[in-house]
């Protein structure tokens, strides 16, 4: 499985911008979810497919969060930058 992945300190009014090269599914998720999505198991997750850039995404609370940058399983290839605002 490839994906990008940045560990991020978040407060509940910061906004994670992410700028793609191509759309990409965006995930934002805590430290159980993002196991289980490596893992390969269910996971849940605050975010979606990203066909624009830039994409923003608010976490829903304070915390330490995982930022999960990947294609969906299609051969195509990602970069990315991502800025706390």
């Amino acid at each position: 499985m490839n994906f990008l992945h940045y560990e991020l300190n978040l407060e509940s009014n910061n906004c994670v911008q992410v700028s793609l090269d191509n759309q990409a599914n965006v995930q934002l998720l805590d430290s159980s979810n993002f196991q289980n999505y490596k893992n390969g198991r269910k996971f849940n997750y605050f975010g979606g497919l990203a066909k624009r850039s830039p994409y923003r995404i608010t976490p829903p609370h304070s915390g330490k969060w995982h930022l999960v940058i990947d294609t969906g399983g299609y051969s195509a290839s990602v970069k990315a930058s991502v800025q706390v605002i």
